[in-house]
């Protein structure tokens, strides 16, 4: 039993959580339904709170706290009691979405299957994506270097397979899928989905005359899983992962996944704000901590609107984590250049542009077994995170906003199309902006021979 004192500290808790006044409180201290399903919940905090107060308040709301990241005051917590986000108070919590409930949420179109291939022998000849952004020429001046650790926050990266076992860094990979690291192997290797390893290739396959070839082979990669097999991300596993590249700092993350713990990709459901607010907190602290994020911008074909000037009601879309400052957001572009039809968009959100692919003309990379091709926004983000590990190979050290200067300013423009994209006859979408920076493409094509030339002349 609670002693009388205990009573009165937790009625002062239950006030400051903001806990409503519908619930059973008896002598002072409330009563918990311990006998429901327990729940996994994702908990922001006003800054700063300390670790000892942040339990204090989620047992106060009948919760027990499991993670707690003070830099950012964002905690894991889990319940039995199904009116724990009432009791912790307004838009700070959300819980993970029931087993089962899946949802797109990593950006990729699905291959063709018979476009599979085991082939160990050299299949450059069909990586037109290399070309496309001029990497091939990058790499006589600059390759990447293993000082230049990218975080691939994605389904994990098989570190056997013979592209990548060069490039994996087993000492700093770890699995976020319960919202706490976990850096044990079975934790952060891949499952069902080959989403992840294809990323990786994209991003790091080895330059050995066989199978594919990476936009930074020289460069190190470190696998931090946040994607499920369902490929499902859940907000604090997204958490997790940016907290963990910051805290062992990382110089880049690769983050081709889209949270969504609601049906809409669009939706502004229950817990949206909690959810927006720690993402945002995290990407934060990572940019403060030397790390550039680069994300996919997500395959909803959908007008992205700006976090800063949501458009009105019923036409307001912001996907996460791209539409946040700190993310450099990429759209997907097909083989001819023209914004894949599948790619969102939005003037003030998409930072550039890189190969994604359409059709049958998608990016061939690594997959646990050999290679395949997938199209995707996915895709496109890795090239963009891959020509910025080649300038911090270059210029070691160079903050974030260093970074996402060269990548922007040396990129090649694409102006907005004038005829419609579905060859339908009617404009599918409008592409707001100019040359030098629009909806559709950002700043433009990133471009790995001018960033890396750029970056050489900063010496």
């Amino acid at each position: 039993m609670r002693s009388s004192a205990g009573a009165v500290l937790l009625t002062v808790l239950l006030l400051l959580a903001g806990g409503a006044g519908t619930d059973t409180v008896r002598g002072g201290v409330r009563q918990c339904d311990t006998g429901g399903q327990v729940v996994r919940y994702l908990v922001v905090f006003e800054p700063p709170t300390h670790s000892a107060q942040a339990a204090a308040r989620v047992d106060a709301a009948c919760g027990e706290l499991g993670t707690f990241h003070a830099q950012i005051a964002v905690g894991v917590a889990t319940s039995a009691d199904n009116r724990f986000t009432e009791y912790i108070g307004p838009r700070r919590a959300i819980a993970s979405r029931e087993p089962g409930h899946t949802s797109q949420s990593a950006g990729t179109v699905p291959r063709s299957p018979d476009e599979f291939t085991g082939d160990a022998n050299d299949l450059t000849d069909r990586q037109w994506n290399l070309r496309a952004i001029r990497a091939e020429q990058a790499h006589t001046r600059q390759r990447g270097s293993d000082d230049a650790v990218i975080g691939v926050l994605d389904s994990g990266i098989d570190a056997d397979h013979p592209d990548l076992r060069h490039s994996v860094d087993s000492e700093l990979s770890a699995g976020c899928l319960s919202g706490a690291a976990d850096p044990n192997p079975s934790s952060w290797r891949p499952g069902a989905s080959a989403h992840g390893t294809h990323v990786a290739g994209v991003l790091a396959a080895a330059d050995d005359a066989r199978g594919v070839t990476g936009v930074a082979p020289g460069a190190r990669v470190a696998s931090v899983r946040v994607v499920d097999d369902a490929g499902r991300v859940t907000p604090e596993a997204a958490v997790c992962g940016l907290m963990w590249a910051a805290d062992h700092d990382f110089d880049l993350v690769n983050g081709s996944f889209l949270v969504s713990p609601w049906p809409g990709t669009c939706a502004r459901g229950s817990g949206r704000d909690a959810v927006r607010e720690a993402i945002r907190r995290a990407l934060r602290h990572a940019h403060e901590r030397g790390t550039l994020t680069v994300v996919a911008a997500s395959n909803k074909a959908a007008e992205l609107t700006p976090s800063h000037a949501l458009a009105p009601e019923g036409r307001a879309c912001e996907v996460l984590p791209a539409g946040l400052r700190d993310a450099v957001s990429v759209s997907a572009s097909t083989r001819d250049g023209r914004k894949a039809g599948y790619s969102s968009y939005g003037l003030g959100v998409i930072d550039l542009t890189a190969p994604g692919g359409d059709g049958g003309r998608c990016v061939l990379s690594t997959v646990p077994g050999g290679y395949a091709t997938l199209c995707g926004t996915s895709m496109a983000a890795p090239h963009v995170t891959g020509v910025a590990a080649l300038v911090a190979s270059e210029r070691p050290g160079a903050p974030p906003d260093q970074l996402r200067r060269t990548l922007t300013e040396t990129a090649t423009s694409v102006p907005c199309p004038d005829d419609d994209l579905t060859g339908n006859g009617t404009q599918d979408t409008h592409c707001e902006g100019h040359t030098g920076y629009n909806g559709f493409f950002g700043h433009g094509r990133v471009d790995a021979l001018t960033a890396v030339e750029q970056a050489t002349g900063f010496r």
